[in-house]
């Protein structure tokens, strides 16, 4: 009998490396797709066989033939990057000039405070107290499902995010409005956590190798979801655990809101950070401090948001009025 274990296939390889690496698990998923999408596409030929000529065919065949988006052919590219340098640690060789995808530019879609009103009072409960601190906060809609206990400061009323884009924390405005709703929130994790510590200790997931290092971290209080899923789950280490509520439910009932809201042009939750930032600007807020509530690496970015504020920009008037 073989004693000897067989070497680890190459996408078990992918997901471990991006593990250790501490990717998040939404990059591992979509890292993956683009890897089995590149094997695929050179009939499932293995990656160390091939090189530059074939990534390049590969990224002129989303750009040219499936019309992908620059956003989405620069993600296949740093998944295929990640696989040669991190996991097979060969080079990759010259890909060469390839098609890029257009990056058309467009102006983000913002709503005025009583538009935003109107949204709002189509919702309810968590999903109200979410809309509002994207709105409010200028919060992406993942940064508003992430939110934990330990992220609220009453007292300087102030709200931490942890991890945001870009793998960095930062700190942003809470909303005095907020405050009696977050604070039922903490109430209603404390009673489920007591409920199931009395059901079989279910922690909350987290972030990193925390739960080795402190094995208890998940069953306080201070580590609890402010918006928990309706029930637990596993995750890619066989544990079972309690996770947040997932992005796509409270996308869904931000654009419900939004139709029924009988707004003029269609909009999603990045519609209220993008309205977050806007009305700041127009009150004449300084662009460099909306840029560190928002968390945008780069002013430029911010600068966006000046190009849809027509004559409300720091009191601006058209020289014909």
């Amino acid at each position: 009998m073989d004693t000897h274990s067989k070497p680890p296939k190459l996408m078990d390889r992918v997901k471990a490396t991006l593990r250790v690496k501490r990717y998040s698990l939404r990059t591992e998923k979509t890292y993956c797709y683009w890897i089995r999408f590149f094997i695929r596409f050179h009939g499932i030929r293995h990656p160390a066989g091939m090189g530059g000529s074939e990534v390049h065919a590969f990224l002129e065949h989303l750009a040219v033939e499936r019309h992908v988006a620059a956003a989405t052919q620069n993600q296949a590219l740093n998944a295929i990057v990640f696989l040669y340098r991190h996991v097979l640690e060969q080079p990759l060789g010259d890909i060469g000039e390839f098609s890029r995808a257009k990056r058309p530019r467009r102006l983000p879609v913002v709503l005025s405070h009583e538009e935003v009103i109107r949204v709002l009072s189509q919702l309810s409960g968590p999903m109200h107290l979410m809309a509002a601190l994207m709105y409010g906060a200028g919060l992406r809609v993942t940064e508003a499902c992430r939110l934990r206990v330990w992220d609220i400061e009453f007292e300087r009323q102030v709200l931490t995010v942890r991890s945001g884009k870009g793998d960095k924390d930062r700190t942003t405005l809470l909303p005095p409005s907020c405050m009696v709703s977050i604070q039922q929130r903490i109430a209603e994790a404390q009673n489920l956590l007591n409920r199931r510590l009395e059901n079989g200790q279910v922690p909350v997931t987290l972030p990193h190798a925390l739960d080795r290092k402190y094995p208890n971290a998940g069953l306080s209080l201070a580590w609890q979801w402010l918006f928990p899923s309706s029930k637990p789950c596993f995750v890619p280490f066989g544990k079972v655990v309690l996770h947040h509520i997932h992005t796509s439910a409270v996308q869904k009932s931000v654009r419900q809101a939004m139709r029924a809201a009988n707004l003029p042009r269609p909009g999603s939750c990045h519609t209220l950070r993008h309205s977050f930032a806007t009305q700041l600007l127009s009150r004449g807020t300084d662009i460099r401090t909306v840029q560190e509530l928002l968390g945008h690496k780069s002013v430029e970015t911010t600068q966006i948001y000046t190009h849809v504020l027509g004559s409300g920009f720091a009191g601006v008037r058209s020289p014909l009025e």
